[in-house]
């Protein structure tokens, strides 16, 4: 991609500006005022960020997250390289900076005193704040004031677990503060509460609303902080660097990105608006020839196919997914391109399920080590569901926990399950990182019972 005339403009000062330029020490350690210089004369942008749902995450075969495709268009601006380095924690992304290992942190980091005197918030985000997570009920609390005697799970040493003791010290410290796993995300403990397993925690009030999608019983109505800002990190002592990041974000079309990647992460709900078909009398579908046609190519039968479908679009031809799937059988755009369909193509309905059928009959041979025919079906619809990278690490992970890696209840899903976790996804067996595998472990139960319901109907 051509760097814009804005992006020229300011890389030609920057060069003239760096030959003039120097070192000095500033809050412990070396700035650097040559950084975009040094981006440009290594063609690469080292990008620190974290595995999340927002963040960074392979999601069937393609890599995702709102940080991921914003930096992503920004080294594209830049004609530079990208280079993911993956942090375990937000100490360690800012440690990378400090050390001039990477050169921005693109995370979703909230803005504090700390870091404001250590580093420069670039790309800022819509202000946020802090709520009380709790369950959907008549007894749902509405003051901190109420939280006198009840157990609230937070992470040691977060913002959250700062304004919690703070709240605890305003109400005469009667709140019994639980310090969770560190094997637990902040993410998990709000599906904790969605689960029913704990009662409080405390969360985004974005990050909260995006969770309260798979947990209707969400309760984040409650706020307990004041609003804050929030976005990217870069050293401080680089005035180049942030103002190509500004001049960048100020363009129309990444105003328009911005934008839609908000709605993509944040807005859209993961399940399929109810749309409704008409359904030949007596069929599973208006496909039912199309499905009876091309699942003897895998050696199916057509209603594990038709239920395939249901599951991905509820058999609506144009369907198109928050992550870009379209089509009955939901195709990512470079699946589809693949298997030789275009934009137009791909929403044929005989081309999208032949393509589908394609993909499957490649599936089956990246999990040819399950000799079992009748288990190595769950390990495709998993695989379909998630992409084959995540089932493979489940299936190493249960190798190495002893477990048997070709069997899919109660083994292989278990380590999908555990993905989530640092522990597991931090894994040395482990090659394609985070993965929240709550959905996937679904998809594969509720096609195989729609299956059993479609052969039912014979």
């Amino acid at each position: 991609m051509r760097i814009t005339n804005h992006i020229m403009l300011l890389l030609f000062s920057v060069f003239l500006l760096a030959s003039c330029g120097g070192k000095k020490k500033e809050m412990g350690f070396v700035a650097q005022t040559t950084d975009l210089k040094k981006i440009i004369k290594s063609d690469t942008l080292r990008v620190a960020t974290m595995y999340g749902s927002t963040s960074y995450f392979l999601y069937r075969d393609e890599m995702m997250g709102f940080d991921y495709e914003m930096v992503s268009n920004l080294a594209n601006n830049l004609n530079v390289n990208l280079k993911i380095n993956i942090a375990k924690n937000e100490e360690e992304m800012t440690q990378w900076l400090r050390e001039d290992k990477v050169d921005i942190a693109c995370y979703n980091f909230i803005e504090t005193k700390t870091l404001k005197e250590h580093f420069q918030f670039v790309l800022p985000q819509s202000e946020s704040y802090q709520v009380l997570v709790q369950n959907l009920s008549a007894n749902s609390l509405s003051d901190v004031s109420e939280l006198a005697g009840k157990s609230v799970y937070v992470k040691a040493n977060t913002v959250f677990h700062q304004r919690l003791q703070a709240i605890n010290d305003e109400i005469g410290g009667t709140i019994n503060i639980v310090i969770a796993a560190d094997s637990l995300s902040n993410e998990d403990l709000i599906e904790m509460v969605g689960e029913k397993k704990i009662d409080y925690t405390m969360a985004y009030h974005n990050m909260a609303l995006l969770h309260k999608s798979f947990y209707r019983d969400i309760d984040c109505r409650m706020p307990v902080s004041f609003g804050q800002r929030n976005g990217w990190l870069i050293r401080k002592g680089n005035p180049d660097l942030q103002k190509a990041i500004e001049t960048w974000e100020k363009l129309p079309e990444i105003i328009d990105l911005k934008s839609s990647l908000f709605d993509k992460y944040w807005d859209e709900s993961p399940y399929f608006a109810l749309k409704r078909i008409r359904i030949p009398k007596g069929a599973i579908s208006p496909f039912d020839h199309l499905f009876k046609k091309y699942a003897p190519l895998i050696g199916w039968d057509w209603q594990l196919l038709a239920a395939v479908a249901f599951h991905e679009s509820r058999f609506i031809a144009t369907e198109r997914s928050w992550a870009g799937a379209v089509g009955l059988m939901q195709l990512m755009p470079a699946t589809a391109a693949n298997f030789g369909l275009n934009n137009v193509t791909k929403l044929d309905p005989e081309l999208n399920i032949e393509a589908g059928v394609q993909y499957i009959k490649s599936l089956s041979m990246t999990f040819r080590e399950v000799t079992d025919q009748k288990e190595r079906i769950k390990f495709i619809l998993a695989g379909y569901n998630s992409g084959p990278a995540h089932v493979l690490d489940a299936m190493a992970l249960a190798k190495k926990y002893g477990k048997n890696h070709q069997i899919w209840f109660n083994s292989v899903e278990y380590y999908l399950l555990k993905k989530s976790e640092p522990e597991f996804y931090q894994d040395k067996v482990v090659k394609y990182g985070f993965y929240r595998g709550k959905l996937t472990a679904k998809y594969v139960h509720d096609v195989l019972e729609t299956r059993e319901k479609y052969m039912r109907r014979k």
